[in-house]
């Protein structure tokens, strides 16, 4: 695995998360990434679009991008995987410690308005 890849991926702000509605139509959601040792973490709502299209086809496309999910890089096929319980807390984490308070703020709403089951971690694997 060229870890370069990784570096940059995980080192952006965002990461531009591509999953497959069933009739094969791509969507593109920019969300919040983390660097997980050979993989990319991000974190999102458990009952969110994007939980249920990646449990129905883990195949995704993975790229740098800009807040409003204007890629800013090249798009790179990649494995999505809902993350256990333990993964997901871990993620929780990475984030709160990369994107400082904002990422605080954003996780503390997040467990006041869903509980702490109300969210989930994705591990993207980029493939070789």
């Amino acid at each position: 695995m060229d870890d370069t890849r990784l570096d940059r991926l995980g080192a952006g702000k965002y990461l531009l998360v591509t999953s497959y509605r069933k009739d094969g139509r791509p969507v593109a959601t920019p969300v919040w990434v983390v660097r997980d040792g050979d993989a990319l973490g991000v974190w999102t709502a458990a009952d969110s679009f994007k939980v249920k299209r990646i449990r129905r086809r883990a195949d995704v496309l993975a790229s740098p991008c800009d807040v409003r999910g204007h890629p800013t890089g090249d798009q790179l096929p990649a494995t999505a995987q809902i993350a256990d319980a333990a993964t997901t807390a871990r993620y929780r984490d990475l984030i709160a410690r990369k994107y400082g308070l904002m990422g605080r703020l954003t996780l503390l709403g997040s467990r006041l308005r869903r509980g702490v089951d109300g969210t989930v971690g994705i591990r993207v694997t980029l493939k070789p």
